[in-house]
């Protein structure tokens, strides 16, 4: 904090020494602008940052708004202005650049992990060094580590000095032990019990497999979660009006245990009152009826009311409307405990596949990829079609990811091109072996093999056995379309 003090004084002081000194300087016209002092920064960057040119009238007003302006930008640590005959002088001081960012002392988080989150705050190498930074660097690393409930965590931060006006830092974090949930309380339950609602959960209190399980280590992500599978128990079975109204999370003094409570408004039991469907629905009704998880008479569910939607959407999209869209609109009647559940049907338009587009087949070919797909080029798009080609090339195991996504065709309305992006995998194995038997003596066999083959997506194993008896090779070859059909 003195540290902070200190240099906000001096900033003032110099800024105010520099408007006492230029008040008494006489006005003149700009012929030339000289920067002196640049180590990294360009004197063009610089000048983008004035706020005046050749040619102005400089004075004391415009003085004070170049120092504004120069310390703004955060570069510089000490600004001078100084006149030589009709040329205005900056001498200007740069802040250290960071060199070097260190993290040691994290375990439970990724030093990649910690480091992208800093960038967000322009902490990275490369970066101008401010002191303010840093200090906001630490909280964030601490309420990092707070959501993890490692309430007990210190960060220690060292600025060393290095050559070329840089600096190294090195951010030293003791994590400490994670706070254990002592208990979790619900209040505001009189259809299930506690007990019933806190197998919902994630988090616990200590058991016997805490230690393998963590679950009684505090994570704020996870009490996210457990509060989101509270709702969804809730609304699945009926209670429409559920809600958290408050959680209030509170530690010890020693930040060893967490104390948790919820407070819930459970609200009434809602039962379906009749199901519809409504807009463009495209299909016959009947088919589409047939879709629908959730009834009449029975309790509401959300689970059901959106599997319902997602299955109606599905089946659009296998008909070329990819981009249709099912709403649930449920109406409400509080007087009889009723709710009745509207699916409202947009198919948008009916959009058909200009390109199919593989990316990431460094090795295999094309046509390997193109033989897995079930879509075709200038058809309908169907999303089951399309979806059944990501499964097809994710089992041939020459990939160990594979994506898919369909933008649509810019500059069109009902096209969309369907784009897989894959992993390789290496695809080959080798194997080595040695025993020994009374009847063969030592016995050594090897084996090559290659999934993937050149990427024609044809299969080659090489074997080699050898033994004082007998020695063997043995050679074979793959090729899964070998016919049209793949047979």
């Amino acid at each position: 904090m003195q540290f902070k003090l200190k240099n906000i004084l001096y900033v003032l002081l110099l800024m105010l020494s520099m408007v006492v000194s230029l008040q008494a300087a006489e006005e003149f016209v700009i012929e030339d602008i000289r920067v002196e002092g640049l180590e990294r920064i360009t004197p063009g960057t610089v000048f983008n940052y004035l706020p005046m040119k050749v040619g102005d009238t400089f004075d004391d007003s415009r003085s004070s708004e170049a120092v504004r302006a120069l310390f703004k930008t955060g570069f510089f640590e000490d600004v001078r202005l100084e006149r030589d005959g009709e040329i205005l002088v900056f001498i200007l001081k740069e802040r250290s650049a960071i060199g070097s960012i260190t993290m040691t002392g994290n375990e439970d988080i990724e030093t990649d992990d910690l480091l992208d989150n800093l960038k967000q705050f322009g902490f990275a190498e490369g970066r101008v060094f401010v002191q303010s930074q840093l200090d906001q660097t630490e909280q964030e690393l601490q309420r990092q580590y707070y959501s993890f409930g490692k309430y007990a965590v210190k960060i220690t931060s060292t600025v060393t000095e290095l050559d070329d006006n840089r600096v190294a830092i090195v951010i030293d974090v003791s994590e400490g032990l994670a706070a254990k949930i002592k208990k979790i309380n619900i209040v505001g339950n009189s259809v299930f019990d506690e007990k019933k609602l806190l197998k919902q959960f994630k988090l616990s209190t200590p058991s016997w497999y805490s230690f393998y399980s963590s679950s009684d280590q505090y994570s704020k992500q996870k009490l996210s979660g457990d509060l989101e599978a509270l709702r969804s128990y809730y609304l699945d079975h009926g209670y429409l009006n559920f809600n958290i109204d408050s959680t209030q999370v509170s530690i010890t003094p020693d930040k060893k245990d967490i104390y948790i409570t919820i407070n819930i408004s459970e609200g009434v039991q809602y039962t379906v009152s009749e199901v519809k469907l409504a807009g463009d629905l495209i299909l016959p009704e009947e088919d589409l009826f047939g879709l629908i998880s959730i009834n009449s008479g029975e309790l509401f569910s959300r689970k059901k009311v959106t599997d319902s939607s997602k299955l109606l959407t599905d089946r659009l999209g296998e008909e070329g409307y990819s981009f249709a869209n099912v709403n649930s609109i449920p109406d409400i009647n509080k007087d009889d405990k009723t709710v009745s559940i509207t699916f409202f049907v947009d198919p948008s338009k009916r959009v058909y596949v200009r390109r199919i587009n593989f990316s990431g087949n460094s090795i295999t070919r094309d046509e390997v990829l193109r033989r897995e797909m079930r879509q075709q080029e200038g058809a309908w798009i169907s999303t089951k079609q399309v979806e059944r080609g990501k499964q097809r090339l994710g089992r041939t195991g020459y990939f160990k990811d594979v994506n898919v996504d369909t933008p649509a065709v810019p500059g069109t309305t009902d096209q969309v091109d369907v784009n897989y992006s894959v992993v390789e995998n290496p695809g080959g194995k080798i194997g080595f072996g040695l025993g020994f038997s009374q009847g063969q003596g030592i016995i050594l066999n090897t084996s090559i093999s290659q999934d993937n083959f050149l990427g024609s997506g044809n299969r080659i194993r090489f074997a080699f056995n050898n033994s004082s008896v007998n020695t063997q090779y043995s050679l074979g070859y793959l090729n899964p379309y070998y016919t049209e059909d793949g047979i």
